[in-house]
């Protein structure tokens, strides 16, 4: 990563276009912003658009604006995102999803930073960085005819590996504490991250990269009570914790309204007589109400 922020440092201040690659959540978007955020255009929009979650029918008007009467509920004309990038980056997500059509358009806006709004004839003209990225294989996607070559080219000025977070364990502390600090102000928390919860998150293989420390961070934060988390194995042993405390309540509160009658509780719980009698004791459960 040492060596991304190098290269950021470098292509920050001019205009090459930029290819991000990486695995789903290794982020890639982070890089992007970074890149924007270094340059003389920081002060601009830095605009995101994944072009896999937007439709294949909007996504034209999606990137280069419409015209009214364009089409059927086209009630007034809209700029694309490339104009709302003007003077400033626009970020393609997933480039390998765009249409074949579409891939033709931008490599003509990759030249000439000129394109039409669908139903015009007119010409608009925009001053955008473009920086691109995905997460799949574009070389693979060349051989079956579902990418351009040339296109690949254009946008393959400066290509970035962002390596998966499992490559890069040492950087799991920093990111907790970025996330930490980010979510205890969302959230208005004041929560720590023990140092045994810490191994734990490092020794993680994370599957889904830093988007998923991100997630996991986040539930700790709002579902922990404790002030300093200790962190789980996995964010299911979270959900179960929080699941077990709540059939602790149940429990109790059942034997409770049936003054301990463990037959009428059963009934009411709609489990054995047995089942409850387990229950009671793996949570020690007594009449006092004390566990």
């Amino acid at each position: 990563m040492r060596a991304i922020g190098r290269i950021i440092a470098e292509v920050a201040d001019t205009d090459v276009t930029v290819l991000i690659r990486g695995e789903c959540g290794a982020g890639k978007d982070h890089v992007a912003r970074a890149i924007h955020a270094a340059s003389a255009r920081r002060e601009h929009p830095f605009v995101k658009v994944n072009c896999a979650a937007v439709p294949v029918e909007s996504l034209e008007s999606e990137l280069f604006g419409h015209e009214r009467g364009a089409f059927t509920g086209a009630h007034r004309m809209k700029p694309g995102q490339f104009e709302l990038a003007d003077q400033g980056t626009i970020y393609l997500d997933e480039i390998a999803e765009l249409p074949l059509a579409l891939q033709a358009k931008l490599l003509h806006v990759l030249q000439d930073l000129r394109f039409t709004r669908v139903g015009s004839c007119r010409s608009v003209g925009v001053d955008t960085r473009v920086i691109a990225a995905t997460s799949q294989d574009l070389e693979d996607a060349i051989v079956r005819g579902e990418f351009r070559p040339d296109l690949y080219d254009r946008l393959n000025v400066v290509e970035i590996q962002v390596p998966p977070l499992r490559e890069r364990p040492e950087e799991i502390p920093a990111l907790v504490a970025e996330f930490l600090a980010k979510f205890n102000a969302q959230y208005g928390r004041s929560k720590e991250i023990s140092p045994a919860a810490m191994g734990r998150l490092i020794e993680r293989p994370w599957p889904g990269n830093v988007r998923e420390l991100e997630n996991v961070i986040r539930r700790l934060v709002v579902l922990d009570r404790e002030q300093t988390l200790d962190a789980p194995e996995s964010l299911r042993e979270v959900v179960r914790r929080g699941a077990r405390e709540a059939e602790r309540r149940v429990l109790q509160d059942v034997l409770e309204r049936v003054r301990w009658n463990r037959a009428e509780a059963s009934q009411i719980l709609k489990i054995g007589y047995g089942t409850l009698l387990n229950k009671i004791a793996e949570h020690r459960l007594a009449r006092s109400g004390r566990v």
